[in-house]
């Protein structure tokens, strides 16, 4: 599993924790939009095999075969011919709109990412963070390094792994 459907798995779960019908319609839009780009995929995996097959065919053709376009029947290189660069054509299409297929499910986890933000934002409230402050004077601040933040209406704070 690549990091990108890794990731996409994680947002899907993530969002399985809201109720509402815009998550399932976002979630079966996500599934529908990965379901598509997967067959798109495998598509193209076959133009590029038969496009592969067409190449090995003339290759072998033209260095094993005596007088290799005029032994065999025009019809058959014709139709070598033909399958080739339909196989090509259909190379490009299926490569272009697996690029849609994709920009559409970035656009899903966008969305994805919106309504989960959303979603700790109602159970746990905003989150409050504090600027870092260059403090070079060598005292110790205690505002600086630390995140506040509220949960259940209850200020939290959090130490900073990394002190400047």
């Amino acid at each position: 599993m690549s990091e990108h459907q890794k990731h996409t798995e994680f947002l899907r779960h993530c969002l399985r924790y809201g109720e509402s019908t815009e998550r399932r319609k976002l979630e079966e839009g996500i599934t529908q939009v990965q379901r598509d780009l997967r067959c798109v995929q495998r598509a193209t995996w076959l133009m590029a095999i038969l496009i592969a097959l067409v190449m090995a065919g003339f290759v072998y053709g033209t260095i094993l075969v005596d007088n290799f376009p005029y032994n065999v029947p025009q019809f058959i290189v014709n139709l070598v011919c033909a399958l080739g660069l339909g196989s090509l054509i259909s190379l490009l299409a299926f490569v272009g709109l697996g690029l849609v297929y994709r920009w559409k499910l970035d656009q899903r986890r966008e969305e994805c990412r919106q309504r989960i933000a959303r979603l700790l934002e109602s159970r746990l409230g905003k989150s409050l963070t504090t600027p870092w402050r260059d403090n070079r004077d060598g005292e110790e601040d205690d505002r600086a390094g630390r995140v506040a933040g509220k949960v259940n209406d209850s200020p939290v704070k959090i130490e900073s792994a990394a002190r400047g």
